[in-house]
């Protein structure tokens, strides 16, 4: 009843990069371009993997799957954000933080499983080569995929769900650059220790669950790896699994600083600082990471590159 006579809102303000008024244009201008650069590099690489049959494998598979959703998830925030850095009112309605909030868990969650997969595939082509075609059919990879984007669908209905039947009747004023869990529920007039304890557990779920299986994975692997005889065989071995674990690292790091610690520990700057290194640094890196630096997929690329070359002449 208190809150009858108070307004509703019915919209949010972003006050992410308030505190960097003088900077705005150049931070439009350096994000516009790594935001087209991470872009071409996606388009290129999920191109060269549809292209040429050589990377018609299950690796290669879940590394256009990756490119794709980390395309998909910085389109959510970066062009508003883009926006948002040139106007004078950076304002989202309700509504449209609803849905940002939804997409944006919704593949991020995805994200989380679909690096679990990629573990499990690692496990399978090192320590059970001999059946790596069979194991990893690619009914199985579909079904790997499928299984990561409904459990992300499914955490992130719920989680946008319960933030937002919250009665939101004080403050508007997003500290973020957009509607991301931690800041919205913050401004919620009222929350209970249930909610509180849902979404939490929620985030252990997208976070420690895909993360243990990743770590099973590596156990696994490693102590396969150091049964194999020579030095050049361990090293390759190893190799192909180093980019995944670099990704892995970066991304769960992230997020469980993010989602993981206690409200107490809140700050609107650090979350502002490392939302932009997820959202679009990660993104920009996992390309070069993954297949700019890998032989096959560079052998792959200019056979595409010049066979684009000889259709055209």
């Amino acid at each position: 009843m208190e809150w009858a006579n108070e307004t509703l809102v019915t919209e949010f303000v972003f006050l992410g990069f308030s505190s960097l008024a003088g900077l705005q244009r150049l931070l439009f201008a350096v994000f516009l371009l790594v935001y087209l650069f991470m872009l071409g590099t996606n388009v290129v690489i999920v191109s060269t993997i549809v292209l040429d049959r050589a990377l018609h494998t299950p690796m290669y598979f879940f590394l256009g799957v990756l490119s794709c959703s980390e395309t998909c998830y910085t389109f959510v925030i970066v062009p508003k954000m883009l926006v948002d850095l040139l106007a004078q009112k950076k304002t989202i309605s309700f509504l449209g933080c609803a849905i940002q909030m939804f997409f944006f868990l919704f593949l991020i969650c995805s994200h989380s499983f679909l690096l679990a997969a990629m573990g499990y595939d690692r496990y399978v082509a090192i320590c059970d080569p001999l059946r790596y075609t069979v194991l990893m059919g690619f009914g199985v990879c579909m079904g790997l995929v499928a299984a990561a984007c409904a459990c992300g669908f499914i955490i992130s209905l719920a989680t946008t769900s319960m933030i937002f039947h919250l009665p939101f009747h004080s403050s508007n004023k997003l500290h973020h650059f957009f509607c991301d869990v931690s800041p919205v529920l913050k401004l919620a007039s009222h929350q209970s220790y249930l909610n509180q304890l849902v979404i939490f557990v929620l985030g252990v779920f997208v976070l420690v669950i895909p993360l243990l299986l990743i770590l099973v994975s590596y156990v696994l692997i490693i102590s396969a790896i150091l049964k194999i005889p020579s030095s050049v065989g361990r090293y390759k071995a190893f190799s192909t699994c180093a980019s995944h674990l670099i990704v892995v690292t970066v991304h769960y790091g992230c997020a469980s600083f993010i989602y993981l610690r206690p409200k107490s520990n809140y700050s609107s700057s650090q979350d502002t600082l490392i939302s932009v290194s997820y959202t679009i640094l990660t993104p920009l890196f996992n390309p070069m990471i993954y297949s700019l630096r890998n032989k096959e997929f560079k052998s792959a690329l200019q056979r595409a590159m010049t066979h684009t070359s000889y259709s055209i002449n």
